[in-house]
């Protein structure tokens, strides 16, 4: 039997999976990390999962997938050939960022990984903003895993994925009230010096923090300046972000 106060959470190293790990160390006993290499576009995230992991002090793993790569292609996070879009993610061009049955293959993994530790939960942060878009991180899929999940060893491994019926504002907000370090964290689709500001997950950051009247501490192409004005004007009007 697995004990109820355990948990495997994915570390993205953005600022959601970042905040779910802040709210997990804090809720369970024992925590440990994963990471996953499926050569995405750019490792910059894996290297903030490495930072944030040594801040929290939890143990970390990162995982080798990349085999699955030349498999699951089409996505702008896996093949260079596909262009990353940009702006809000309820946008169709958007749909280019989705790697197909990604998030099943994960948290089988971590299940797996959950079930030999004799840990009780798995987690990430999907929330309701990625419903629009991304079909494996909807309530309905959710209570799917957990189905198979009660049913895939001797115990359950049961899927915590508190964010789900949250924005990424109200996710945000927790995490400031957390102290989480956003600094350490890395969410632009592209891998460059600076976060480019322009990208779907990028304009999504950069808004909940103008919302929440906080200053992002990553750095931007442009400075936070020119991205939160630029987002401030989007917010007043509802026009069409071009960040």
């Amino acid at each position: 039997m697995a004990g109820n106060d355990s948990c495997v959470v994915l570390l993205s190293g953005g600022m959601d999976s970042t905040t779910l790990l802040a709210e997990a160390v804090q809720r369970f006993q024992k925590v440990r990390t994963l990471t996953f290499d499926y050569n995405q576009r750019h490792k910059r995230e894996i290297e903030s999962a490495k930072a944030v992991a040594e801040f929290y002090s939890v143990p970390h793993k990162v995982v080798d997938v990349s085999m699955i790569n030349s498999l699951l292609q089409g996505s702008s996070l896996t093949t260079e050939a596909v262009e990353v879009p940009k702006g809000h993610y309820e946008e169709q061009s958007m749909k280019a960022t989705v790697v197909p049955g990604r998030n099943t293959i994960l948290l089988s993994i971590a299940a797996g990984h959950a079930a030999s530790l004799g840990f009780s939960h798995i987690s990430f942060a999907a929330h309701a903003g990625d419903h629009a878009i991304y079909p494996d991180c909807r309530d309905v899929y959710v209570d799917a895993m957990n189905r198979v999940f009660s049913l895939f060893h001797y115990f359950p491994v049961k899927v915590w994925a508190p964010f789900l019926q949250g924005t990424k504002i109200e996710i945000l907000r927790a995490g400031l009230e957390l102290g989480v370090p956003y600094q350490l964290t890395w969410t632009c689709y592209e891998g460059k010096e600076l976060a480019c500001g322009k990208c779907g997950s990028c304009v999504e950051r950069i808004e909940a923090f103008v919302t929440n009247g906080a200053t992002d501490p990553i750095q931007y192409e442009g400075g936070w300046d020119a991205v939160s004005q630029a987002a401030m004007l989007v917010l007043r009007t509802g026009a069409a972000s071009n960040l």
